[in-house]
């Protein structure tokens, strides 16, 4: 099997999920209209309360998107089919390549949906910003694709949504995609320490017209690395008992 006919295989796949294209795709974009259009004037911090909001949502909208990635592999190991491609020409560098591959272009959909609709409700940024804001969402989302590859080698079918609801709603509640929880003091630091909080913070650099600090970086560094070496152990063990 050629790359490309894999990967054209995964993207048909996911587009016709429809559950998953309302959650990734509808669910953000009707708490962007419901929330955020009607106070598209106020400000939260010094930031532009729909500018925050929008953002917000494509944090929770793409962290689901890339999260998601997971479920399929589940899936695939229980019906067999990571079996079948195992024993094909397909590389594993290919095999996963292609599942992220995927979820990415779930998410830039989501981003798109959202983005054009924060621009019609009022939302005002210049190109570069525009570009800064997509930019630090799609950096920042590398830990939470590998994560999902990670849940989805330790989880069966059964266990796992539940798992990737859970852990994407917690992680989008405390990095403040609805607001934020708290304003200043320890929890604040905590908190500070999620990638997910960085995610959110992409609207506040855009504005700014600058990148993330130097924290925000080492906390999505550190991050990556540490998923990226528990879904290889995952990935090795499961691979073992194959």
């Amino acid at each position: 099997m050629r790359w490309s006919t894999y990967v054209r295989y995964e993207v048909l796949r996911n587009f016709r999920n429809w559950r998953f294209l309302v959650f990734s795709l509808g669910f953000p974009l009707i708490l962007l209209l419901v929330v955020g259009g009607p106070n598209r004037h106020s400000r939260l911090g010094g930031v532009p309360f729909l500018l925050y909001y929008m953002t917000g949502m494509a944090t929770f909208g793409t962290m689901t998107a890339v999260v998601s990635g997971g479920a399929r592999i589940a899936d695939e190991r229980k019906s067999g089919w990571t079996r079948q491609t195992r024993i094909t020409p397909l590389s594993v560098g290919t095999y996963f390549g292609a599942k992220v591959l995927t979820s990415y272009l779930m998410a830039i959909a989501s981003m798109a949906v959202l983005f054009l609709t924060g621009r019609a409700l009022g939302v005002q940024l210049a190109a570069v910003d525009w570009l800064i804001m997509t930019g630090l969402l799609l950096v920042g989302l590398i830990p939470f694709a590998v994560f999902g590859s990670f849940l989805g080698h330790v989880l069966d079918v059964d266990s796992l949504g539940p798992a990737l609801g859970g852990s994407v709603t917690v992680l989008a509640l405390l990095g403040g995609a609805w607001g934020p929880l708290v304003r200043g003091g320890a929890l604040q630091e905590v908190i500070k320490v999620l990638p997910s909080y960085w995610l959110v913070r992409a609207a506040d650099t855009a504005l700014r017209g600058s990148g993330w600090s130097l924290e925000g970086w080492l906390v999505i560094v550190v991050w990556s690395v540490a998923v990226t070496r528990l879904a290889v152990f995952a990935y090795r063990r499961d691979t073992a008992r194959v």
